[in-house]
């Protein structure tokens, strides 16, 4: 038999079109951290897009607001891009969209009240982008392109969160969005064990599963248990005031304060920007039920008595300019709390977040408030699956390919360890980080290929990279201070004042007349030894200052502050006054 080696030969014709015909899974957040949740799945010609999420900043980065996912692939290739869908309203699913849409305009998919929450940041944040939304709900079936969309009712921390059935060619891929099998939802809105199991029985290429819980053993408890425990804390304190703090977004929680003030005859305030609205959102769209005579607006707080009021606030997790660490500073423009407060912090801190939660409660007891944050007190159930749900999960979809999504490096290794304990063929169970590809059909499955991906810094509305210079220069300033030198020059080179010096976050230089003695001496030795060049080379006699009083200041500390000379040249013929430059930034100014 002869065998032709040129039938075996693969053209690039052929290994195109073998490209083509593969899925391409692309995580560029939400992989190895809690946060900044984004993934793309790609084939041929199409790119859908799932969430598109925000995560604060560590310690670390100095004044930094937020870190958003870095979008370089997708607005590569965003005339492939089909659609984007946002499984719930959570900021780490859709804070970053304000950034993100504008550059990759593209159909937006949600449920009502995540798309809600959409617009709202929308209108802060980009209010001249005029968004192309694509309201669904749970149950319906949408194509987009190659990808037809089955939507999947999952509980969770906040309303109307999916799932997703993505059919794609080559197979179908499961993503279950944040979600916990709670068996008494605060709405009556479970998760459809039916609708994943159905998935699972037609057979499912690829799981992508939360695992932000997976060190937890059993099942996490249901929202409902709170409601004892806030009668409890009524009960206990009828004649006090009470401040109860949560996430603004937690709406099953907000439900549970309102109708426990109903209960015991409270009217409720609520206090805090995005608490107000997300509130007034959520009751306008029907997923929050109050009524209107009993709330009460923060400016009538004062009239009414501290036993017959609840105050709803955010807070819970330390934030700076949140409602209630503004009460603890006692810098709340409306609110004073004292000895007849009882403030229940309704959410354990994340992690990260323990020594601001830890403040705001120290303060809090310093004002003579009673305080109810002990985790033995059942004030904070979660809104992710724990390990026998992950269980029940990877049983109900029998995955052929595993990836564990949402958590930090150790989650993903443990969900995955899970994933094979359950039957996943271990070389399937994949643990990747942000920018890995994931490339499949239904026989084999690499991850050869990598794209650009990581974290973009938000400081205000400026944007920067996440390793970029900004972030280094705030932690050396942080670290080692800095040390001004003013100089002003003749256009001959001549000092026409002794050289100025401050110094932030080093040693003060008013208290050091050894130091500041030896820095004017050596300043005025390097402008004297360049004679004439000093005034027309000023990024020279910039280096060569910055290089003498590094010397200098190594001498007398281990810190190495940062130098910032600013020299200027005054004189000139012009009957106007003569023009200044300021060294190492090239601009021009009249004097």
């Amino acid at each position: 038999m002869v065998h032709d080696s040129r039938s075996r030969r693969k053209t690039p014709a052929r290994k195109k079109q073998e490209k083509e015909n593969k899925l391409r899974y692309i995580p560029l957040g939400g992989l190895g951290e809690i946060g900044k949740n984004m993934y793309a799945l790609e084939y041929g010609n199409s790119i859908l897009i799932v969430d598109c999420g925000l995560m604060f900043p560590d310690d670390e980065m100095l004044g930094i607001d937020f870190v958003i996912p870095d979008i370089s692939y997708l607005e590569e290739n965003q005339e492939k891009i089909v659609g984007i869908i946002v499984t719930h309203g959570h900021e780490d699913h859709i804070g970053a969209l304000p950034f993100v849409l504008p550059k990759i305009p593209a159909p937006l998919y949600g449920t009502k009240l995540t798309l809600g929450m959409v617009n709202n940041k929308l209108t802060e944040w980009a209010p001249n982008f005029a968004p192309d939304y694509r309201e669904i709900k749970a149950g319906d079936r949408v194509e987009m392109g190659p990808f037809k969309v089955r939507f999947i009712a999952v509980c969770h921390s906040i309303p109307d969160g999916v799932g997703l059935a993505v059919e794609t060619p080559v197979g179908t891929v499961v993503h279950t969005g944040d979600f916990k099998l709670d068996p008494t939802p605060i709405d009556g809105r479970l998760t459809d064990y039916a609708a994943f199991a159905e998935e699972g029985r037609k057979g499912v290429l690829l799981l992508l599963s939360d695992s932000t819980n997976v060190e937890r053993e059993g099942f996490t408890e249901s929202e409902l248990v709170l409601s004892g425990t806030l009668d409890r804390i009524f009960r206990q304190y009828r004649t006090k005031r009470m401040v109860i703090a949560s996430f603004a977004s937690n709406l099953h929680r907000v439900q549970q304060v309102i109708d426990a003030a109903g209960r015991f005859n409270r009217k409720i305030a609520f206090v805090g920007r995005s608490m107000i609205k997300n509130v007034e959102l959520s009751r306008e769209l029907g997923y929050l039920h109050v009524d209107e005579k009993n709330i009460v607006p923060i400016e009538d707080i004062g009239k009414v008595s501290p036993g017959s009021l609840v105050v709803m606030t955010t807070g819970s997790q330390g934030e700076p300019f949140s409602g209630l660490v503004l009460m603890s500073k006692g810098e709340h423009r409306l609110l004073t709390l004292g000895d007849k407060d009882v403030v229940a912090l309704f959410a354990t801190p994340i992690p990260g977040n323990e020594k601001m939660v830890s403040g705001t409660i120290n303060r809090l007891f310093a004002l003579g408030c009673e305080v109810v944050y002990e985790k033995d007190r059942d004030i904070h159930v979660s809104g992710h699956a724990a390990r026998d749900e992950l269980r029940l999960m990877l049983n109900m979809v029998q995955p052929k390919y595993f990836v564990p999504v949402h958590g930090e490096y150790r989650h993903l290794v443990r969900h995955a360890q899970l994933a094979r304990e359950m039957g996943v063929a271990a070389r399937n169970a994949y643990v990747l980080v942000n920018g890995d590809v994931l490339t499949m059909d239904p026989n084999k499955a690499t991850t050869k290929d990598h794209v650009q991906a990581g974290g973009i810094m938000v400081d205000g509305l400026a944007l920067g990279e996440l390793q970029g210079s900004i972030l280094k220069e705030r932690k050396e300033l942080a670290e080692d201070g800095a040390v001004v030198v003013s100089l002003i020059l003749s256009p001959e080179g001549d000092l026409l004042a002794p050289p100025q010096f401050e110094s932030r976050g080093f040693i003060h230089l008013e208290d050091a007349a050894k130091l500041r003695e030896e820095l004017t001496r050596s300043v005025e030795k390097i402008v004297d030894s360049m004679g004439g060049k000093a005034a027309a080379d000023l990024p020279l006699l910039e280096t060569k200052i910055k290089a003498r009083m590094r010397d200098s200041l190594r001498r007398y500390g281990r810190s190495k502050p940062a130098i910032l000379p600013i020299i200027t040249v005054v004189g000139g013929a012009s009957a106007g006054g003569g023009t200044a430059v300021q060294a190492g930034q090239g601009r021009k100014r009249r004097s």
